[in-house]
Parts: C-alpha cells; sequence; structure tokens
C-alpha cells in the first residue's frame, strides 16, 4: 500500500474514532460531572436475563435491590435475583484499595458492567451514577415483559470521588408544612444527585411540626395558627413518620439532620407552654415572618429541663451524630428584663446578655455530647464564645466564617446558596460559579471548611411552588460541591448541555422545575393607555408557559381563560391569575383588585419624591386603581424613609366628594410602619387649602392577620373639590433604625 495512503487511512480512521469517542461522550450527561470519566467504545446491552451479583453483607443486599428496583423503574426491564452463569452481570464489589469512603469506579464494557468501592457509600454513589447512563422512564413502545426488551449503556470508565463531606439541603417546615410525600421526593432528588444530607427544620415561631409525647401541646396547640382570612392552618409529623422518614433517607444514602430552634424562633413553643418564656404570658403564633421578642427564658431551670426531655426524644428518632439548635436571631430584649435571667448573668459572672447565650449554647452543647451527638448552629452561636467542637453554620456572611475558623470550628457554608432567592436574584449560574473557598482563609483553613447547604427557607415556599425554586439550582449546587476543578465559561457550557437531558428526567418524575435565568412570572397591572382600564403584563420564564384567570374572585384551574403576554381588563373587581405549566399549577394565584374612583389615573406630584428603589411606575402607582398586596415589592407601593409623604391629585374639574382613603403597611422585619398621622386636604384651586381631617395611627399588634393599615375620611356632608392632597408624616426611627413608609392607592368617592 502506499505510504501516504496508509498514513491518511490511519488519520481517517483515528477521526472516525475520534468523533466516534466525542459522540458517545455527547450522549452522557451525569450530574454532578464525575470526577474522571473516559467513554469507550461500544456498549453494554442490559436485559431480563441481565443479573447483579454482589457482596453478602446487608446494607451491599440493599444497594443491589435498590438498583434492580430502579431499572424496573427507568427501563420496564425486571431483573430475576436468580444467578445463572451464563448471564451477562452487573457486579458490584467493595475493594479496600480504593481511598475515600465516598469514591467509586465504574467501568462499563460490552461484556459486563463492574462498580467497586471502598464502602457502600462509595458503591451507593456508584448505582446512582449508573442509574443516569439509563433512560430516565421506560419506553411505551416497548412491553415489558417482551424477550427483546432491552436497555444500551454506554461503555465508560468512571473514577469519582466528592470534592466535599458535607453536600446539603435543608427544608424549612416550620413556616409552611410540607407532607411526607413530599419530603420522600425531596429525599429521592438529593440522593439521585449525590447530596448525601437533609437539614430538616422542624420548629419555627409560625410552627412546632415534630410530636413530643412528654408534651403533647407542642403539636396540638404549637402545630396550628389562625392565617390572615382566619383559616387554620398548620400539621406536623408523628415519631412513626419521622422514623419512616429517616429510614427512607438511609437507604437512599442520606442522613437526615433535625434543626430544633431555640432560644429564638420559638413563638409555636410558647404558645403552648407560656411557662417557658420570660413573661410567662399567653402568646398567639404568628402567621407572618420576622423575628418577635419572645424566646426561651434562660433563667428558668425549667426551661433545660424542657429542652432536655424534647432532646431525649429528638436524639432516639435521629441516629445521625448532629444536632442543629439554630440558635439565630434571638433577640436579648426578655433576658434584659426578666430578673431570674439577670440573677443568672450575676452568679455566673457574665458581662452581659450575649454571654447568657452563650451560656445557653454551651450548656445545650454539653448535654448533646452526653448523648453522643455533636451539635451545629448558626453563626449567631459564635456570639459570647462558643465551643470549637461545635459546627457552625455560616449565613450572614464570610466574616462570621473567618472568626469561626480562627476558633478551631468546622464549618458549613450556606449563605450565597439560599434557594427562596427569586431566580432572578440567584440564577443558576451564580450557584454554579460560587466557590465554597473563594474566601483566602476558607481556603488556607480547607480542612474546616466541611461543606455547603442550600437551605430553602418557606416564607414564600410551599409544596406547589416549592420545586421551582429548588431546581434546577440544587443540580448547579450538587455539582458545584461533588466536582471540583474550573467553573469556566466552557464548564458552565457542559454543566447546561448535560442539564438538558435532566429536564426529560425532571419531566418524567413531573418535578415542577424552574426557569434557569428569569424568575417563573412577574405580573403587573397598570392604566391601559386610554386609562378607561387595565393593562396586565406578564413576563414569562418560560415560553410554554399559560397563564390562567378568572375575573370574580375565584382561584383559577387549568379550564379558566388564558393569555400568554398581555390582557386588557376594563371591569374592576378581583382579578386572579396563576402560571400553568404542563397542565399543572407553578405558583399560588396572584390577585390583583381593580377599584374604580375619581382619582383614577389624575395627574399626581409629590413635594418629596418616593424612594427611587421603590419609584417604578411613581406618577401612576397611587392613582392607577390597583390596590396592593402584603408584599412592598409587588410593585403597586411606594416608599419614604427619612421624609413625609405629601401627595397633591388634581382631579382636573371639580367633583363632589363623598370619601377619601389610602392604605399604609406595617412589616416591622422590614422596618416598615405606617405613619404617626394622616392628613386630608382639599382645594379649589391648588393654592387655598382647607383641612378635612386628621387621625393619629395607631400601630397594627404584632399578631394582628392583616399587615395592611387603612386610613378613611367619610364627610359628613358631601363637599366639592378639584385638588386632594394627603399628608403622612412618617413615624421616625425605632429599634434605632429610620422607619420606611409604604403607601397604596388614594381612593376617591
Amino acid at each position: 500500500m502506499n505510504v501516504t495512503l496508509s498514513k491518511n487511512l490511519r488519520s481517517l480512521l483515528g477521526s472516525f474514532a475520534l468523533l466516534a469517542v466525542t459522540f458517545a461522550h455527547a450522549q452522557v450527561s451525569i450530574i454532578p460531572r464525575p470526577q474522571q470519566l473516559e467513554s469507550q467504545q461500544g456498549h453494554f446491552v442490559l436485559d431480563r436475563h441481565t443479573r447483579i451479583h454482589a457482596p453478602k453483607d446487608t446494607r451491599s443486599q440493599e444497594i443491589a435491590a435498590f438498583l434492580r428496583a430502579s431499572i424496573a423503574e427507568q427501563s420496564g426491564i425486571t431483573l430475576s435475583d436468580k444467578q445463572p452463569p451464563t448471564s451477562t452481570s452487573i457486579e458490584l464489589e467493595l475493594d479496600p484499595g480504593i481511598q475515600g469512603d465516598e469514591a467509586y469506579r465504574l467501568t462499563v464494557t460490552p461484556a459486563y458492567v463492574k462498580l467497586a468501592a471502598s464502602s457502600d457509600k462509595g458503591l451507593f454513589w456508584g448505582v446512582q451514577t449508573l442509574r443516569q447512563l439509563l433512560p430516565p422512564a421506560p419506553d411505551k413502545t416497548t412491553a415489558d415483559k417482551a424477550d427483546d426488551a432491552h436497555v444500551n449503556i454506554p461503555a465508560v470508565r468512571i473514577v469519582d470521588a466528592p470534592a466535599f463531606a458535607y453536600r446539603g439541603h435543608m427544608l424549612d417546615v416550620g413556616r409552611h408544612f410540607y407532607p411526607v410525600p413530599f419530603i420522600k421526593q425531596q429525599i429521592d432528588l438529593l440522593s439521585y444527585y449525590k447530596l448525601n444530607t437533609f437539614r430538616w427544620h422542624l420548629t419555627e415561631d409560625q410552627g412546632w411540626r415534630i410530636e413530643i409525647k412528654q408534651y403533647p401541646k407542642l403539636t396540638d396547640v404549637g402545630a396550628w395558627r389562625t392565617e390572615a382570612d382566619s383559616s387554620r392552618y398548620g400539621g406536623f409529623y408523628t415519631q412513626e413518620q419521622i422514623r419512616d422518614v429517616v429510614e427512607y433517607a438511609r437507604l437512599r444514602g442520606v442522613m437526615v439532620i433535625p434543626e430544633i430552634e431555640m432560644p429564638g424562633h420559638a413563638s409555636a413553643a410558647l404558645a403552648a407552654y407560656p411557662e417557658l418564656s420570660c413573661t410567662k404570658q399567653p402568646i398567639k403564633i404568628p402567621s407572618e415572618g420576622g423575628v418577635f421578642k419572645d424566646v426561651l427564658c434562660v433563667g428558668n431551670e425549667y426551661t433545660f429541663t424542657f429542652l432536655q426531655n424534647v432532646l431525649d426524644e429528638v436524639t432516639a428518632l435521629f441516629p445521625a451524630p448532629y444536632v442543629h439548635i439554630g440558635g439565630d436571631e434571638a433577640p436579648k430584649d426578655r433576658w434584659k428584663d426578666c430578673p431570674p435571667c439577670q440573677q443568672l448573668m450575676r452568679r455566673e459572672g457574665l458581662r452581659d446578655e450575649e454571654g447568657l447565650q452563650s451560656y445557653f449554647v454551651k450548656r445545650i452543647q454539653r448535654y448533646l455530647a452526653s448523648k453522643g451527638k455533636t451539635m451545629i448552629g448558626w453563626d449567631e452561636i459564635l456570639e459570647g464564645g462558643a465551643d470549637q467542637s461545635a459546627v457552625i453554620e455560616v449565613w450572614r456572611g464570610e466574616a462570621e466564617g473567618r472568626k469561626a475558623l480562627a476558633n478551631g470550628n468546622r464549618i458549613i457554608n450556606a449563605g450565597p446558596f439560599y434557594l427562596d432567592s427569586p431566580l432572578l436574584q440567584l440564577k443558576l449560574e451564580d450557584v454554579y460559579r460560587t466557590d465554597p473557598l473563594a474566601d483566602p482563609a476558607y481556603a488556607a483553613h480547607r480542612e474546616l471548611v466541611w461543606g455547603a447547604e442550600a437551605p430553602l427557607w418557606s416564607e414564600r415556599a410551599d409544596p406547589l411552588n416549592a420545586e421551582a425554586k429548588l431546581y434546577p439550582r440544587l443540580q448547579a449546587f450538587a455539582e458545584m460541591l461533588w466536582s471540583a476543578g474550573k467553573r469556566d465559561d466552557a464548564a458552565y457550557a457542559d454543566f447546561r448541555r448535560r442539564l438538558q437531558a435532566h429536564y426529560h428526567q425532571l419531566d418524567a418524575w413531573q418535578i415542577a422545575y424552574g426557569p434557569e435565568d428569569r424568575n417563573l412570572v412577574e405580573y403587573e397591572a397598570s392604566l391601559n393607555p386610554q386609562r378607561d382600564g387595565w393593562r396586565l403584563h406578564a413576563r414569562r420564564g418560560f415560553d410554554d408557559l399559560q397563564n390562567h384567570y378568572t375575573i370574580n374572585g375565584d382561584t383559577p384551574d387549568q379550564t379558566s381563560l388564558a393569555f400568554t403576554d398581555e390582557l386588557n381588563i376594563r371591569t374592576p373587581g378581583v382579578l386572579k391569575i396563576a402560571p400553568f405549566r404542563h397542565d399543572r399549577p407553578y405558583e399560588h394565584a396572584h390577585s390583583f383588585t381593580l377599584v374604580q374612583n375619581l382619582a383614577l389615573g389624575k395627574p399626581i406630584r409629590f413635594a418629596t419624591p418616593p424612594h427611587p428603589r421603590y419609584s417604578k411606575n411613581s406618577a401612576t402607582a397611587l392613582v392607577d386603581g390597583v390596590l396592593g398586596s402584603d408584599d412592598f415589592k409587588d410593585g403597586t407601593w411606594l416608599g419614604w424613609q427619612g421624609a413625609n409623604l405629601d401627595a397633591t391629585i388634581d382631579l382636573q374639574q371639580a367633583h363632589i366628594i363623598h370619601s377619601i382613603s389610602i392604605g399604609f403597611l406595617q412589616q416591622e422585619s422590614s422596618w416598615i410602619r405606617p405613619p404617626k398621622r394622616v392628613t386630608f386636604e382639599t382645594s379649589d384651586d391648588g393654592r387655598h387649602w382647607q383641612r378635612q381631617y386628621t387621625s393619629d395611627v395607631a400601630l397594627i399588634p404584632s399578631d394582628s392577620t392583616s399587615p395592611i393599615r387603612g386610613v378613611e375620611y367619610t364627610a359628613e356632608h358631601p363637599l366639592t373639590a378639584r385638588f386632594i392632597r394627603v399628608i403622612a408624616d412618617r413615624y421616625g426611627k425605632f429599634n434605632n433604625n429610620e422607619s420606611w413608609t409604604f403607601a397604596d392607592e388614594i381612593l376617591v368617592h
């Protein structure tokens, strides 16, 4: 053969071989990306004759059974547990030579599949990788009992191990309750993506969710609250359900760590047992979020008896060697006014109330240690000093993490990964590119950086909309923690390529995942150009998302009228819109109350402009006939800080006026309070004013079911005027912070 031709042929064949390997690699879409992956020629044929061989120990047999069940679920192929010598096989083996208890080695050839690990942990993660080489769901065209039913598994060689030992997700079930099936599905997904820890945030101000047999009122009373619409809301997990979930997670390689909040965020417990508080007075369980002054009384010895009894039952339910105590956002106001707390402070030689916090934390830590448990707490437990054996979960920034590292504590990095953040604020790429070791101090103390956690706080999350907040961001989080290496543009592009295949898997599992870099949907209601009705705009995160709506106040379903981007409404009333995708709701209905009145669309001017952060549509926001919700960020409110609201409306001609009203918001956790005083004035010419009404505005009680305070003037006798002026004198400072005034629609009838 001609030498040049031979070289060209070898080159051509080599190119074909390279293309074949590249094509095979393109078909492999494993998340998280393995540390080493080599695509090989060919594939392994999995059919009903394939057998799984595993070590005889109990855990290895559990893993083999899990793989067998997964194959049936994903391929429709049922494997027998009988093992004739002529069948093809999937070999599971324990190899002490493999370094790392979560490391594994997976080899797929046309002749066999071999999975090896030094421990059952690595063996299980290898099984999860093997599952990702299978189809997401059975082929409906192939009968599961057909002799020729088979699945081709691409030939690969994978050597893999995680970069971080702690790879966690926290779910807050206190503010909203999540049923057991949701929890189990979440654990399924954590396990599938090799996240090895589920933190169960079981107690909060808004609800106590775990049965404690010695204190039945914790769930009889503490698990239920009254919502803004006067409905009863709540739920809890029985101890039997807790054991069931913990075992379900164990079989899937996931450790469940309970969180019992103390000494703060304990309103539900104090509502059940007021004697645990410093005031001993009954309180209501709040329905709104925030930080509340009533905390567990550190000066009351019964508090520690109670907590030790609770922890006895908790530790018996959770075999994990860790218990999270919270310890965050615990105001010291009650302790300052509590004689027993002050007496304790003097007796222990404590300098201040931060010392009481440290006393409380260390005492609980010692008790947990006596039960064989290591304490985890939010970074506030460092205030006043904390034992270095405690694990610190960092949420307030890297400075707090550096304090913990300097103290010798292991840390979990949680602050950058709050999945309750809006999708547009914390995009998929943001999660993927965030390095838990970006801070030089973290990198210098690498051995103390245990890992990271992605919490989902539930002020605005519940079983209906949680999945859109979790996925696909939790998949990016899983890869970031597992796969060491560069997170450059090429790496992110490769991750997104692999993610496309996983959307098919999520669809098969009916997971209502969210967009990657946009909010699910954003609604904005405003006057239409003709100012004789309203126009609703919807910015959709998915092109196939449909907005179903009603105009009579009913909750829309998939049979309700639908629109995509824009809707015109001429009739006032309650407009409700809900986003649907794949014939299922992705979010609760958003409500707009549209009100016709004399000020609708009329010119308005302000003596002091609203704060620029909340000045969108400031020319019409208070006269567009759209009432605000209890969310000051919903686009219908205007805000002032350090200045009074002073607004003048020109009705453009004289009108007979019967009433004037305006709404204000109170959300103390966001430093929002209604004004101290509101004045309504009228004028015929806009220069000479007549005061019609002045009223002081009282604060809404903290346990109120509605945070919106309306101020209304009703004329004893109808009056005539062209101009309306509304003056709201700001509240001023509280808790050393300048308050905000948020105003809603000005209505003139």
